[in-house]
């Protein structure tokens, strides 16, 4: 069974579910947190803000953790909707956090929606061209590319995974090249990794329709290139953890835990956080972040340097 039929037939129980959680509150009490919360957290300017690319969007942030090298990497890729009013800069406290645990962090910026250069196919080659950029980082900041997790929050994780998957794509993709950086493992924070799905719904003012610059039916070759519910089992170990009151995107992260149960990839596996909405998984100050550190050094833990 193709991921694309398990999501068909694994998003209609999803929507009644979507509905009554819109009458629960978190087991604390506590709202879930918003969008400019997180990202007024304060954080510390990166060590060093590096080019990938020529464009003014092609850069990542790198932090280093104090310890010497040779660091386990996390590349970080942020959400928003594929948008282009979503930058960077709301992750800067998941990014020191992240590095004060003793991880390397490399995460990126890359042309969205509504940027000169964003949706097909810029967007995935600064996505791709980002994490290769990470093997001419390697020697001169001490990074271990053997210990190479993706992690990714809402269509950054979609990135997270898709990357995870790039072996996967046909011979005459587009977005194919020779020897793509290995990720060998990926922590995906509240994704929604069927863009086919997240089309039908024209979710973020029909934003997939601008960023695939069509629907499945129109260009059916990107779709598969670029949707990871089209790649699975993507073959790599995976965290994914979803917010049991993020309203709007639990539904599609559960969908993919029904499509990769019944494909029966044993890699992945899945974290309910039942006090997080769409923005505490990324929040280090949330109660749900010791959720997101633990699966992060789970991952970690189970590579062979």
């Amino acid at each position: 069974m193709t991921g694309h039929t398990t999501y068909a037939r694994a998003i209609k129980p999803l929507l009644f579910a979507l509905t009554t959680a819109c009458l629960a509150m978190p087991a604390s009490g506590q709202q879930p947190l918003s969008f400019d919360s997180v990202a007024a957290l304060n954080a510390p300017p990166p060590d060093h803000r590096i080019a990938y690319g020529p464009g003014p969007l092609q850069f990542g942030n790198l932090r280093l953790p104090k310890r010497p090298g040779p660091h386990p990497v996390v590349l970080f890729i942020h959400g928003g909707c594929f948008l282009s009013q979503y930058s960077i800069s709301h992750v800067a406290a998941l990014e020191q956090a992240f590095a004060d645990s003793g991880y390397a962090v490399w995460s990126i910026e890359y042309r969205r929606v509504g940027d000169d250069g964003g949706g097909w196919p810029g967007t995935f080659e600064d996505v791709a061209r980002a994490a290769d950029h990470l093997r001419s980082m390697a020697k001169q900041y001490s990074l271990d590319l053997r210990r190479v997790v993706a992690a990714g929050h809402s269509a950054g994780a979609d990135f997270a995974l898709w990357l995870a998957a790039r072996s996967r794509l046909r011979p005459e993709s587009p977005l194919r090249v020779k020897n793509p950086l290995m990720i060998r493992a990926v922590l995906a924070l509240a994704p929604a990794p069927d863009l086919g799905a997240l089309q039908a719904r024209g979710v973020c003012d029909h934003v997939v329709d601008k960023l695939m610059g069509g629907s499945p039916d129109s260009v059916p070759e990107r779709y598969r290139d670029a949707s990871p519910a089209l790649m699975i089992p993507i073959g790599v170990p995976q965290v994914v953890v979803i917010g049991g009151q993020d309203r709007n995107w639990g539904p599609p992260g559960r969908a993919y835990q029904s499509a990769v149960v019944a494909a029966g990839d044993t890699l992945v596996r899945f974290v309910d956080a039942p006090d997080a909405g769409h923005f505490d998984v990324i929040a280090p100050t949330s109660t749900s972040w010791g959720l997101v550190m633990q699966a992060l050094r789970e991952l970690f833990g189970a590579l062979v340097p």
